[in-house]
């Protein structure tokens, strides 16, 4: 057994695939390095240097065979986080080269094949849930704050949606499991990624006075508009997932 390492990267992860058929390797693994733990001390170690050039040439193969769709669909699996990601996108890949011009996403008879479809429809429902239960909180400074905490590396799905319909405030969504963040500054929408993680015990100190002020009436009307003859928790829970209610200026 081969164990390729890689540095956690897309770029990074596809070098690698394009090294396992430069190298031609058959009994192998790929596997970034921060979550590699080594149990066959026998195993060839295989390091690598993420090469742009490299991992460019395995996804226009990737587009010609599958398309841009299936090209996306394997981005969703590499943003899932699944322990299996690298050997699931492998394996893909080598049956678009084995079977070019076929939709072998659609065949779920392979059991990965499978697994690569159920991880997407789990991603998109997290990906839409983060459209739907985001809050913006204003600062001091006039930007618009948002912290999230999805089960899913999905920041980078959701980074049209809020481009597309928030061009003219300035405004930052934070992952606070990833530490890291997308900042529109009424130019462009980036990336940032911050030295340390953000401190969030005193943050509310920053807010701005109409932000305190429209959450305390908020929460007032939710209180009023409560129905307790109503209240149907289960339903409620269908709907709006325990684990979103840290979104909601009512729950807190």
């Amino acid at each position: 057994m081969t164990t390729l390492l890689y540095d956690g990267s897309f770029d990074g992860l596809f070098t690698a695939v394009f090294e396992v058929f430069e190298y031609r390797y058959k009994d192998v693994e790929i596997s970034s390095r921060a979550r590699f733990h080594q149990e066959n001390i026998f195993a060839e170690i295989h390091e690598v240097i993420t090469q742009t050039e490299k991992s460019e040439r395995v996804l226009n193969k990737l587009e010609q065979n599958i398309g841009k769709q299936g090209v996306y669909k394997l981005l969703k699996v590499f943003l899932s986080e699944d322990p299996n990601l690298e050997n699931l996108i492998l394996s893909a890949v080598r049956q678009s080269i084995k079977h070019p011009g076929e939709n072998i996403l659609e065949n779920f008879a392979d059991n990965n094949i499978l697994q690569i479809s159920k991880i997407g429809k789990s991603v998109d429902r997290e990906r839409h849930r983060m459209t739907a239960f985001v809050r913006f909180e204003k600062m001091q400074d006039g930007v618009f704050f948002a912290k999230i905490d999805p089960d899913f590396n999905v920041l980078p799905l959701i980074r049209k949606h809020f481009n597309d319909r928030y061009q003219d405030q300035k405004w930052m969504i934070y992952d606070l499991r990833r530490n890291y963040g997308l900042l529109y500054d009424l130019e462009s929408c980036d990336f940032f990624y911050p030295d340390e993680k953000l401190n969030f015990s005193q943050y509310q100190q920053k807010f701005h006075d109409e932000e305190k002020n429209y959450q305390t009436l908020w929460q007032r009307y939710f209180t009023k508009t409560n129905i307790v003859e109503r209240k149907n928790l289960k339903l409620h829970v269908q709907h709006v997932p325990k684990r979103y209610w840290k979104y909601l200026t009512e729950k807190w």
